[in-house]
């Protein structure tokens, strides 16, 4: 019996790209070219790398169901979505892709079965371990995109911004505060 299946996971995967839409949503899109320092991404190029990344993993799992990753072209594959990030578009758009592609792919991880989740993917020579699970593989999509989200949180409090989480925290915070002032 497996206690955290493709609903939770999929559930969880929503969560994580419901707070960055939010963040997208919030920052401004004349702040969308700011960058923390030259050599790291846009505030745009972040949003769009968190949306079309997880096409990778979408190939590999769904597409091709490879289950052996020594010879697989990773450069082949992300050096498009990596030139795609340079040119990123509107506000609106990239808005957009992030809803449409974390629907697509929550949508999809929902579907699968604990014994998929279960496959082991044999991990490219000199890569840590040599095997993964497609589970463990699938829960990277939203690490990966929690880490990127705290760096555009970073960005939002250089810009003067406050954190939607940091603001929903707050007023928790306070909210427990008052009821026990007043009990």
């Amino acid at each position: 019996m497996n206690c955290y299946g493709a609903k939770d996971l999929a559930n969880a995967f929503r969560t994580v790209r419901k707070n960055t839409i939010t963040i997208a949503e919030e920052v401004g899109e004349e702040h969308y070219g700011f960058r923390a320092t030259p050599e790291t991404r846009t505030i745009a190029q972040t949003l769009l790398h968190i949306a079309l990344v997880p096409q990778l993993q979408e190939h590999i799992h769904g597409t091709a169901r490879v289950s052996d990753l020594n010879g697989f072209d990773f450069f082949g594959f992300i050096g498009p979505l990596m030139a795609r990030e340079k040119s990123p578009g509107t506000k609106a758009q990239i808005v957009d892709l992030l809803r449409e592609n974390g629907d697509r792919l929550a949508n999809w991880i929902e579907t699968l079965s604990d014994d998929f989740l279960a496959e082991q993917v044999i991990m490219p020579r000199g890569m840590g371990p040599v095997s993964k699970s497609r589970f463990e593989m699938l829960l990277g999509i939203k690490e990966h995109e929690m880490h990127h989200r705290g760096q555009l949180m970073l960005m939002e409090r250089m810009l003067g911004m406050v954190p939607h989480l940091t603001r929903e925290f707050q007023a928790r915070m306070a909210a427990m505060q008052a009821a026990k002032t007043s009990s």
